[in-house]
């Protein structure tokens, strides 16, 4: 770049960074009772009930946590949640809140690092004005909202693979991730059809570790969630639920039933798995190991049979990688149009769309006044457009794959510049 050109970049960045904020501010101001960004944490808050239960002696999978609610992680995350225990629920979102941005900050920079560049401080300033960008997309709005832990697994994965190959304990953090929770494990397919062999064995050196560590210290618990309580999906939620985006919830949501064709369900996600794992695959032969990371992740939330829309942060790398592609020199135009295209559809798509509702209703275990509820999903009044509008994440993966397909496969064959993607 020019001389100086970094600094307007990074200005420019800073403006948008603004108005991000003030436009989540606009989506449901951040006063709102029970609604605003900061002043729900739900999720966290049956953690901490998890946790305490463990303490206490109970039965962490029998239990009705906060009245109502199951455990669903693996025994080792309650041993992980015991800390937040220790202070208030005011004081642990706090923690909370602020830990996820700090993590989808470093998501950021790492997913930079990966793309070859260096942590100048206008980089650093682009980066903290993405993390006020990235908060208006629904799965890291609601992420925050919740007080939900992906962000953090996606920071554990992100740092351990986009480690060389052959990095001591590479692949050990991203098996720690899948001791919480399962759907990382996905990463083992990817890296023997990469023959990484010592990276997998890593992956499931720490995953069993997890295991392990939940045997030693809640035996009966842990005995509990693998033996039975790993298998009943519907504890996560039922499948005919407005936001669940994987393949099941589609199939749930437009046949009207929590009971949607198995075989069907098997067909489709067998499809998006050979097709996810082809085009990460290619992608890492490329030499894109963040879009390859990426792709995998959002390939686990397709075909997991509950995929809420906060699972979907996988989306937070792709935004790195757009802005990447568009701040390096040297492109035609129409690589450059096509990028900004593809970046605003995922925005989009991903919006945090509000959709409110004067009423009082019931919301998972208590009755709120009014709703703002969040995310394109929830924007169903065009009856032709339910099968988009159900499901839009879908596309985000269908969208993703297929462009890395077509641009490195036809890439392969007319080989350009060192550095592109």
């Amino acid at each position: 770049m020019k001389p100086g050109r970094p600094a307007l970049v990074a200005v420019g960045f800073v403006i948008v960074g603004l108005v991000a904020i003030w436009l989540q501010n606009v989506v449901v101001p951040f006063t709102t009772p029970f609604w605003g960004l900061f002043d729900n944490q739900l999720d966290l808050d049956v953690y901490r009930a998890g946790a305490q239960t463990v303490i206490d002696g109970g039965s962490l999978y029998d239990a009705k946590l906060l009245g109502q609610m199951d455990y669903t992680y693996a025994p080792i995350s309650a041993i992980l949640f015991a800390p937040f225990t220790w202070v208030s629920f005011d004081v642990a979102r706090i923690i909370w809140t602020l830990g996820i941005f700090v993590a989808l900050y470093l998501v950021i920079m790492l997913g930079f690092k990966s793309l070859g560049r260096c942590a100048s401080w206008p980089l650093r300033v682009i980066a903290m004005s993405l993390v006020a960008v990235v908060i208006l997309l629904e799965p890291v709005r609601t992420t925050i909202w919740y007080g939900q832990i992906n962000v953090f697994l996606l920071l554990l994965i992100v740092a351990d693979l986009t480690r060389p190959d052959g990095s001591r304990l590479r692949g050990v953090g991203t098996g720690i991730a899948a001791g919480i929770k399962l759907t990382p494990l996905i990463f083992v397919l990817y890296l023997a059809l990469l023959r990484q062999w010592r990276t997998m064995i890593g992956v499931l050196a720490g995953f069993a570790g997890t295991v392990v560590i939940g045997f030693a210290v809640l035996p009966s618990e842990s005995w509990s969630y693998w033996t039975a309580k790993l298998f009943d999906s519907d504890r996560v939620g039922a499948p005919q639920t407005v936001g669940n985006q994987s393949i099941r919830g589609l199939l749930a949501n437009l046949m009207r039933t929590d009971n949607p064709n198995t075989l069907l369900w098997l067909v489709l996600a067998l499809a998006a798995l050979a097709l996810g794992m082809y085009a990460a695959v290619l992608a890492h032969r490329h030499g894109q190991e963040l879009l390859s990371i990426s792709i995998v992740g959002m390939t686990s939330c397709a075909v997991s049979p509950m995929s809420w829309g906060h699972h979907w942060v996988w989306m937070v790398p792709l935004v790195v990688i757009a802005v990447h592609l568009l701040l390096t020199p040297g492109r035609a135009s129409i690589e450059y149009a096509a990028v900004a295209l593809g970046l605003s559809a995922l925005i989009l798509v991903a919006f945090s769309w509000r959709t409110y509702l004067a009423h009082p209703i019931w919301f998972v275990n208590k009755t709120v006044p009014d709703a703002y509820l969040i995310g394109l999903f929830f924007k169903n009044g065009i009856v032709w457009l339910k099968w988009f509008t159900y499901y839009p994440y879908n596309f985000v993966f269908l969208g993703t794959v297929l462009a890395t397909i077509v641009v490195l496969r036809a890439r392969e064959h007319h080989p350009v510049r060192a550095g592109q993607i």
